[in-house]
Order: structure tokens, then sequence, then C-alpha cells
């Protein structure tokens, strides 16, 4: 392993060093999201009218800005506290969906898993349609986005998505996810942004750790369920920086008759040094994670009675998780500009019992399969951003280099009890990126801001298959544009257009297959390595009265072949062209200083663009997603906070004859605050007990004594009902 993970570090960080040796910038977390933060940035806040105003000062972008509609990174209870992620500076305007989210925001609302803790993020519903030890499932701008295909998810730098992954592509594990280290999450909508390249064509999230509490904290909760969690974190002056410690332990049963036995242990220590322009970091992480799970089952079983609405019709079903990553960042700013490098090595091991059709395959012992997905991986992020002026024009250009490698084991075998009968496939991947990228930000008057860039993206990788017909090397490169004006302000109010060209990547083995690995015979059709992406977005940001920001989007996505989740094969495949037009409606209301109301709805029209007798209609798709939540409290006393989260139905099929139910769910919090920093909070998790699904997919599948051939039908994962869960925290 330590060979493996040498080689696969020393190439990242030579690819990347050999590309552009002095290239170096802030992190891709925040970075992307800024305009040019000396001397481009206005304060809309101090200008209710458009009037003459003076030339912005040195450091204004350092500011918070009314496009930042959730900036606030102060203390909450197990919130967090802190400098602005290192090597950034604030986020600046640059499109109407972009947004930080403070990890206070983020932590004021009750959620039942760490990944809900994401949606936070207008727009973005996060469901699981398994055990809770596996990635969640993704909805945003009208994808089912499975679990994380385009969907760019980060940590501290560190990205989460995997390509060429067992279990789908894209495939993002947030469990490992600790919600009260957050700092801040910043969050990019399309293909706009030269920084971002695989897997952020929906969009980006970046979510940062803070390096330094205000307080020490230990937490204690226990809930419905068997529901069970210590956290314990620390920071303290060690030398000339400061040691961040957290560790975290869960249990949890749910409400299943086959308990998933949740068994979560996870850690992090960091050191840093200086500020967010002149300082570094190191940290390490570890997690591990075992479960069973309870799959979607067919509704028939149900309705038959056959099971339980919380049962099961596999009790073998489940898995194992782990992760182990060492990331540093360092930044320095001087007379040349600021330069930042983020590096990170991760070794990872995911091994997955599903069984999604029962006994349509093998209707002796069953269809029960495993996927394993084992890797090493490694990467580098350098960047570097200057100003300049030419002809009385302010501007700051940005050029970076974004490095990463895989070496991957990862294989798919039929099982039977979670005991091995056969494998499919066996594979060693070795895959490697490199992205270069650069952006010009020109003020041209004090109302007019123009940004234009480009990326270029070279995939190449080895398959070495246990069959030899499907082994052989794959290699591909895109350039991609990126183009952004900002009008404004007037009367508080900032008008944006943007449009790029963006990509995702496909599963690197469809790339270089030839043969079905099943028959080892069948001839199949490869895909292509990387598929093109196409959007635009125009909008607005305003605060037409005190303590109210809103803003709307209206947007365009189109991809060459869209990825889709294979339901009796638990996996992606890549499937049709298609196009998304849709609406974002974004708010949050702050009229005292106790109170915080936000209102988020999206409405997405998605269909495939190309004519095929089975229909242009998206399986998964949902057309409409709204989040409401309403907090309340101080830094003592009282304090509560309700929560409404709407999934609408989407079609299960692509000629709509098929279509999920919607869900409605409320969650809910109250608590106190002592002065003593004694915190007690009470949180009711699905707060009218509704029942509802939380996933629903339609395909075939067999129970014992049905045809061979099988039955369709809508297979389920059901909400999980009311549950309580008590906390109690301490400072100090």
């Amino acid at each position: 392993m330590r060979g493996s993970l040498l080689r696969m570090f020393s190439a990242a960080a030579s690819s990347a060093l050999c590309a552009l040796p002095a290239a170096a910038q802030e992190r891709s977390a925040v970075a992307a999201a800024e305009l040019p933060p000396v001397t481009v940035a206005a304060e809309v806040e101090q200008h209710p009218k458009r009037l003459a105003r003076k030339k912005p000062p040195k450091n204004a972008g350092a500011r918070n800005h009314p496009t930042d509609a959730r900036t606030d990174n102060s203390t909450e209870g197990g919130g967090t506290a802190g400098a602005a992620p290192a090597g950034t500076t604030a986020l600046q305007p640059t499109s109407a969906s972009a947004i930080r989210i403070s990890g206070k925001e983020v932590n004021a609302v009750p959620f039942s898993r760490p990944g809900e803790a994401l949606e936070a993020v207008p727009g973005l519903i996060v469901t699981q349609h398994s055990g809770e030890g596996k990635a969640n499932q993704y909805f945003l701008r009208g994808f089912n986005l499975d679990h994380g295909t385009d969907l760019a998810i980060s940590v501290d730098g560190m990205p989460v998505n995997m390509p060429t992954h067992g279990h789908g592509q894209g495939y993002a594990d947030i469990n490992f996810l600790i919600p009260e280290l957050i700092q801040s999450i910043d969050v990019r909508k399309g293909p706009y942004f030269a920084d971002q390249g695989d897997f952020a064509s929906a969009g980006a999230v970046a979510i940062d750790y803070v390096n330094k509490l205000p307080h020490n904290i230990a937490e204690l909760t226990f809930g419905s369920f068997g529901y069970g969690r210590a956290l314990a974190a620390t920071s303290n002056a060690v030398g000339a920086g400061t040691l961040l410690t957290a560790f975290e332990a869960t249990k949890y049963d749910g409400p299943w008759q086959v308990p998933d036995d949740i068994r979560k242990l996870n850690g992090v220590l960091r050191y840093s040094q200086g500020t967010a322009t002149d300082g570094l970091t190191l940290t390490a992480m570890a997690y591990s994670n075992g479960w069973n799970s309870t799959d979607q089952v067919a509704q028939r079983a149900i309705d038959q009675g056959l099971i339980d609405r919380l049962g099961t019709l596999n009790p073998t079903d489940g898995g194992t998780s782990s992760r182990f990553s060492l990331s540093g960042s360092w930044a320095q700013s001087g007379e040349y500009g600021q330069t930042n490098v983020r590096a990170y090595v991760v070794r990872s091991d995911l091994r997955l019992f599903n069984d999604f059709t029962y006994f349509l395959d093998n209707p002796v012992n069953g269809d029960q399969f495993s996927q394993l997905d084992r890797r090493s991986f490694g990467g580098i992020d350098a960047r570097h951003a200057f100003d300049w002026r030419f002809a009385g024009l302010e501007s700051q250009t940005r050029v970076g280099v974004q490095s990463r490698y895989d070496d991957i084991h990862v294989g798919l075998f039929k099982t039977e009890q979670r005991s091995w009968l056969s494998t499919v496939r066996d594979d060693r991947v070795q895959e490697g990126n490199v992205g270069l990228w650069t952006d010009t930000t020109t003020r041209w008057t004090d109302w007019l801001r123009t940004s234009a860039g480009i990326r270029e993206d070279v995939f190449h990788g080895h398959v070495f298959s246990d069959t030899p017909q499907n082994s052989g090397n794959a290699q591909a490169s895109m350039a991609s544009p990126k183009a952004g004006l900002v009008l404004g302000p007037w009367y508080r109010t900032e008008f944006y257009a943007n449009a790029g060209y963006g990509l995702h990547s496909n599963d690197i083995r469809g790339a270089t297959i030839t043969v079905d690995p099943n028959d080892k015979v069948t001839p199949l059709e490869r895909v292509p390595l990387l598929v093109r992406s196409r959007g635009a977005e125009l909008g607005i940001r305003t605060k037409p009265i005190e303590g109210l920001t809103s803003s709307l989007a209206v947007f365009v996505l189109d991809f060459d072949s869209e990825l889709l989740f294979v339901g009796d094969a638990g996996t992606t495949e890549p499937s049709r062209p298609s196009r998304r037009v849709g609406i974002e409606w974004t708010n949050q209301y702050k009229p005292l200083p106790w109170l915080m109301v936000d209102l988020d709805v999206a409405q997405t029209h998605a269909r495939f663009t190309d004519f095929d007798p089975a229909g242009s209609r998206i399986p998964g798709a949902p057309a409409w997603v709204a989040s409401s939540a309403i907090t309340l409290g101080g830094d003592t006393g009282w304090f509560g906070a309700l929560k409404a989260r709407y999934f609408g139905p989407r079609p299960l099929i692509e000629d709509n004859s098929v279509r999920s139910q919607s869900s409605l769910i409320f969650n809910a919090r109250a608590g106190y605050r002592f002065d003593n920093g004694v915190r007690v909070q009470l949180d009711v998790l699905n707060l009218f007990n509704t029942q509802t699904n939380q996933i629903e997919y339609y395909y075939l599948s067999r129970l014992p004594g049905e045809p061979i051939e099988g039955v369709a039908d809508r297979h389920v994962h059901p909400a999980e009902p009311l549950a309580v869960r008590l906390t109690v925290a301490a400072k100090f």
C-alpha cells in the first residue's frame, strides 16, 4: 500500500508541477466563487440608490457582499467559528445562484443524517435508498444525481466524488462529515466556473472545516430506534499554531425489522498556522463504518402482506466502508498576488451487498451481488491570482492546475447471504486527469464587470480486466470556455448572466469494454470517456428591504448523454441527450437578530431531446422541490427551529405513465442554552409521522413463485417514522 500511495502522489504532483511550475492559487473550495478581491468588488449595501461613489478601496474584496445571502460564521451551540478557510477571500458575486452558507446556519436546523446537512443548499434534496452507511442519493436542478453524478462535492479541498466506482460513476459518500466542524459551504451551480471540471455541471458544493473552535465542545445524543452519538472536539494552541481534534462515535439501528446496526467511528486532527492568505494547514481524517441495509423493496410485497412496510426481502444486505486521508494547504500573499496550493492523499474501501431483483436472474440462489471499490488516490490543486490594470481598467487574472490520480481495485461478484458464488468482473484501473484553467475579471465601469475563462481537461487511464478483451487504454480531452457578466448595483439590486461549457466523465471501463463480462461473448459498444455539457443562466439578486435577500435564477442545461441510475443493476449507465430548463427562487429574511426565515423553491422542466418511442421524460427527475425553515433564539436562553421539505413527484419511466408520490416532511427543534455553556435540545424528525417514501423506482423483479420473466413494479424505500433525539452539550 505504501508504495502505491507514494507512486500515486508522486504522479499527481509531478504532472501538476510540470504542467504549470509556478501556478498556485487558493483552494478550489471557494476561490472559483470569487470576483477580484482587491479592486473589482462592489459594496451594494452602502448604496440603496444608484449614486456616484468612490473607487473601491484596497482589500474591498475581503468584505461580505450582497450576493452572499448567508455569511454569518459565528458560533452557535455545537456550531463553528474561526477564520475563513485557508487560502480564501470572501465569496464574491459571480452568479445569481452562487451562495455561501455558514456552519451556524447548517447546524441551526435538525437533520437525521450527515448528508442532510447539504439540504442547506437551496434546491438540493438528499435521500437514502439503502443502509445509512452508504452514500446518499442527491437531486438538484431536475437531476436524479444518483450518488453524486454531476454534483461535485469536496471537503476541505479534497474531492469526494469517485470516478470509475464500483457502485456508480461519481459516487460521493459524505458519511465521514462532522457537521459541527463546518465553517462554510460554498455553492455554485452550472458549468460557468473555470476552476470546476468533472462532475460539476449541475453544481459544485465545497465544504470547509474550521481551523479553530472558540470553545471546546462535548456532546451526547440519544434517540429513537437505538440512536446514540458522542462527539468531542477541542482546539488548543500548539507552538505558533492551533491543533484541532475531533472524535465522533455513532450507533443506530433504525426503525427497520432488520436493524441497520450502524457502527461508525470518525476522527479529525488538524494543525494550522497563520491566516487565510498567509498560512498553512495539515489535516488527517479517519472514518470507519459497518451496517446492515434495508434496500428498496417491491411495493407488491408490502401490498400482499409478504413483508411489513419497514421490512426487507433480503436480511443479509449491507456493507462496510472506510476512508483515511491526509491533506495540506499553503497560502501566501505578496506584491505579485495570492498563491495557494492544496494537496491530498486518500485511501478508501467500500464493500456493498445488495439485492434489488430477488430471484429474477438466479431463481435458485437469488440475485444478491457484491460491489467492491478499493482505491488510493491523490492530487494537487495549485493556483495564483494577480491584479493588473490596462487603459485605466482594473482586472484580476487567475491561473490554476488541478491533477488527480486514482489506483483502483473494482469488482462485481454474485453472492448469497454475503458468500461468494461467482465473479462477474474483477478489474484493476489506473486513472488520471489534469485540468489547466484561467479566467480574468474586468471592471469596465462602476456598474459593469465581466469574466471570461477557459479550462482544458485531459483524462487518461488503463484498465486491467479479468476478461482480457475488456482491458485497454482510454484517453480524451476537452476545452470548456466560460463567461459571466454582472450589472449593477441599482437600488440594492444586481443582474447576472452566465454561460459555459462543462463535462462529465464516464466509467473508464465503459470506454475499453468489448464483450459482456457476464458471458464473455456478447459484443458491447463502447461509450465515450468524456461527455459535453452546455449551460446558461440569467438572474437577479436584490435586498428590497432591510434584512431580506432574494434571488431569482433562470437556467438551461444540456447534456450530450444523460447518466441514469439503473435500479435493477444498482449502478449508472450512459443514456440519451437531455435538456433542463428551470427557475430557482431563494429567499432569506432576518427581521430581528434572533429570528431567521428561509424559503427556497425550484421548478425544472427535464426532457430527453432525441426521439424515442419509449418517451421523452427523464426517470427520477423532479419538477418541483421546495424548503422553508424558521430558526429563532440567541446566544443564551430558548431557541428553536422548524423546517419543511417538499420533494415533488417524478416520472419513473420515460412515457410518464408511472410516477412517484410527492413528500412533505417537517423536522422540529426546541432547546435551551444556559449561561454556563450547557445546551439541551430536543429534535423531532418527521414531526407529523408522515408515511411516505424517501425514494421510488420502477423496474422488473421477481418474488418466489412469480413468472420467470419477472414483474414490473414500483420499488420503494420508506421514510423513517417520527423519531426524537435528545442532545446534551457543553462548552469548556
